[in-house]
């Protein structure tokens, strides 16, 4: 059992399997966790043909039930977590007009409450150790809205306001809060490289204590 443990909720493709490697990289055993159990499977089979440790818990970001237990599951497994990266979001092109509240609620409950979800399962154990980083994947629609992706921009914005103030409840105890807000669209071989994204979450996590920032806006 190690404390070097990194978990990426929302594993993905993009930018979460790049973060998982960059963790990696560093010594860190992986846990994955995402909706599908086939698309995990295929995310740690990449991994561990690289020589990274991982390993694959299916939880659907929108089932606070199933994302709880996936993290008791983790800890269980490979005890205290160091790091947590929530990376899971709900993206659909909606215009605000015309915007059901039903779809606004949802995309809240994935992009926000999830969030607060998981890192309310960490935070403990954390500050029982006086230590712990927990990142979010933030977006430039939080700064700058776009219509048509109204319920992303929203609740985008409010992922930001919730780091910010859980990075201030939490700093005495030593904890890491921040967020990467990627303001463009990720794209492999471009300046939104997923592995170029994935050099600021790291960089979050080895900031020492008083010298932090609650946030890197990649543009």
């Amino acid at each position: 059992m190690t404390d070097k443990i990194c978990v990426v909720v929302g594993a993905g493709p993009g930018v979460g399997l790049a973060v998982a490697k960059r963790f990696g990289r560093e010594g860190f055993q992986l846990a994955l966790v995402a909706r599908r159990a086939e698309a995990l499977a295929q995310y740690t089979a990449e991994l561990e043909q690289t020589g990274l440790p991982a390993y694959a818990f299916p939880a659907d970001a929108a089932d606070f039930a199933s994302l709880a237990q996936a993290l008791a599951q983790i800890k269980a497994q490979h005890g205290s977590l160091e790091v947590l990266v929530y990376n899971a979001a709900l993206i659909k092109p909606e215009p605000l007009s015309t915007l059901p509240v039903e779809n606004l609620t949802a995309a809240f409950r994935v992009n926000v409450a999830g969030a607060l979800v998981c890192a309310q399962q960490v935070i403990p154990e954390m500050k029982a150790r006086q230590r712990g980083t927990i990142l979010f994947t933030g977006g430039g629609l939080a700064l700058n809205p776009y219509p048509g992706y109204a319920s992303l921009a929203a609740s985008k914005a409010a992922l930001r306001n919730l780091t910010y103030s859980l990075g201030a409840e939490l700093e005495a105890d030593g904890i890491q809060v921040a967020t990467v807000t990627i303001a463009g669209f990720v794209q492999p071989g471009t300046h939104f490289d997923p592995d170029l994204i994935a050099e600021k979450y790291w960089e979050l996590h080895c900031q020492p204590p008083g010298q932090r920032e609650r946030e890197i806006v990649y543009r």
